[in-house]
């Protein structure tokens, strides 16, 4: 014999009216708790979407610079490789220059052209008033390093807003989740009844901001530094370039 609290005809009747527990009902407990991360964003205040709003900015413009920069230093290895070949091939300097002209992109290549104009003034004005060697020397040096401080400044353009995104972003997402952490516990304040449900919501909008801050400061750092290496690496070649270049000026046009 069944017992009668099995039964589904007395167990029916004491949910009649609408009184559905919650543990009946999941789908309605998920849909009062559960909060996306765009709903997070788009219900915080006025100032952590302000700090997220400049975040991604900084992220956007940071990505822009990594492709754009990447694309240039990869150019100038390329073309640097290339005018070396070249330029240890061939003895004839007036050449070399034809081809330098078209690998702009070289610091190298704009190094050598600096340094082969100065070169040529050099030996045109010595054929008519006559020059030291040790003084045009000295011009040679000095044009092969005012090329060479351009060209670094060039490559190094834009590494400073990465530096600065690596440096800044992550006291930029600090100060909107703390401003975040802030609201959320004075509205906390306001309520007769407190629980870990009230204040959540809050908490997790603010933390999005250093969340932000990071994904932000993480690829800026990391771009910085290659990029930077890569400036070092070029600079060095520069610098072994202009040496070679005044030994082969020394020895074979300023004796």
């Amino acid at each position: 014999m069944a017992l009668p609290f099995c039964n589904p005809m007395f167990v029916l009747p004491l949910y009649a009216e609408g009184a559905v527990p919650e543990i009946l009902a999941p789908e309605a407990v998920a849909r009062d708790e559960g909060h996306t991360v765009m709903q997070l964003v788009l219900g915080s205040g006025p100032v952590v979407q302000g700090v997220l709003i400049l975040l991604v900015i900084m992220s956007i413009v940071t990505w822009g610079i990594v492709f754009t920069k990447s694309f240039q230093v990869k150019k100038a290895k390329r073309q640097t490789e290339k005018f070396s070949d070249v330029f240890w091939s061939s003895r004839n300097l007036a050449q070399i220059s034809e081809i330098s002209a078209k690998m702009s992109a070289s610091p190298v290549a704009t190094v050598f052209t600096a340094g082969h104009r100065e070169l040529s003034q050099i030996l045109k004005g010595s054929k008519q008033e006559g020059a030291g060697g040790f003084s045009s020397l000295e011009n040679i040096d000095r044009a092969l390093k005012r090329a060479k401080y351009e060209e670094v400044n060039r490559l190094e353009n834009g590494t400073t807003f990465l530096a600065t995104t690596a440096s800044a972003a992550p006291f930029i997402g600090l100060f909107g989740t703390v401003w975040g952490i802030m609201n959320a516990f004075i509205g906390l304040s306001h309520v007769k009844t407190s629980s870990i449900q009230a204040v959540a919501p809050g908490i997790s909008e603010a933390l999005i901001a250093t969340a932000i801050g990071l994904a932000a400061a993480i690829p800026a750092a990391i771009a910085y530094n290659y990029f930077m290496q890569q400036v070092r690496v070029l600079s060095r070649s520069m610098d072994m370039f202009s040496a070679e270049f005044l030994n082969i000026a020394r020895r074979h046009f300023l004796k």
